[in-house]
């Protein structure tokens, strides 16, 4: 069962996990990887290779950063999660369910007629879902409120929204940023699943982007690079960030990854954002994500 996240104190400098919690977050980024593959099966197609760059992601967020109640989803202290590459939701319920919020029963009808679990997250529907998921580009303004509501109700929470790379040619995100910056919002935390990759190719053959750091930083941003796989380099960061209560500004972390990392054949095939693996496939897919250490 997991459990809240442990209270760190701000005068700690080293945040590096220890060999046993890398363990514990791996094996959790490796159960995000096998119940995407298992839920899209009862779909019959899905996004996997999103949920597989993300993995390292969740595991870390939902494991040991956030602070969270078992079986409390509207805890009012709770730290808030955004998405807005939301068609990767079908990694985040498995998490829900292990946390309480839903019932792990309700895994097993995943996308079939009156599930409240579809493609993309709901809020009015799935408890632990803290912002619905359509349109791609809306999650950070989301999160602007968000953090500035805790403020106003003097509440300590962080509000974390992952965004994908492909988000950052929307417009709104972008206002967002400056809302954000102009607000001091430093209890907010963007986080950027680079894996280079879109619905329609390469990001930066649709249109480019980089360079994001100088772009977040231009906008008044604190920014921070790190590799999105590495659960150890992933955690230290975002428990310093979480701990740093001097902090004036929004923080951007750009995580470097990979699309379909844990699955070669996804890894070099772009296709796979959405799509559906036939039954020696899967098979293939389950034996490789099980046997590598990522």
């Amino acid at each position: 069962m997991p459990q809240p996240s442990p209270a760190r104190r701000a005068d700690i400098t080293d945040f590096t996990p220890t060999a046993e919690e890398v363990a514990r977050l791996r094996e959790k980024a490796q159960f995000v990887r096998l119940e995407t593959i298992r839920l899209i099966e009862i779909a019959k197609v899905g996004h996997y290779s999103s949920v597989f760059s993300a993995a390292e992601i969740f595991a870390s967020l939902y494991y040991d950063v956030m602070a969270l109640r078992h079986g409390e989803p509207a805890w009012p202290d709770r730290d808030r999660f955004l998405m807005g590459k939301g068609h990767a939701a079908v990694g985040q319920f498995p998490i829900l369910a292990e946390w309480g919020f839903i019932s792990k029963a309700d895994l097993d009808g995943y996308t079939r007629l009156g599930s409240a679990l579809g493609d993309h997250p709901d809020m009015t529907k799935v408890p632990g879902i803290d912002f619905s998921s359509g349109s791609i580009g809306h999650a950070l303004s989301g999160g602007c409120g968000m953090a500035m509501g805790g403020r106003m109700s003097r509440r300590d929470f962080h509000v974390f929204v992952m965004l994908g790379d492909g988000e950052m040619q929307e417009g709104q995100v972008w206002e967002a940023a400056l809302f954000a910056a102009h607000n001091k919002l430093s209890r907010l935390v963007a986080i950027v699943d680079r894996n280079g990759y879109q619905l329609d190719g390469k990001v930066d053959d649709v249109m480019g982007v980089e360079s994001l750091p100088e772009k977040w930083r231009a906008f008044g941003w604190e920014v921070h690079e790190v590799d999105g796989h590495s659960v150890s380099d992933l955690t230290a960061l975002m428990r310093r960030l979480k701990a740093d209560t001097g902090r004036d500004k929004p923080v951007c972390v750009i995580a470097k990854t990979i699309k379909g990392k844990g699955v070669s054949y996804m890894e070099t095939e772009p296709g796979w954002h959405l799509g559906y693996l036939a039954p020696e496939d899967a098979k293939r897919a389950v034996e490789e994500i099980m046997s590598k250490e990522i």
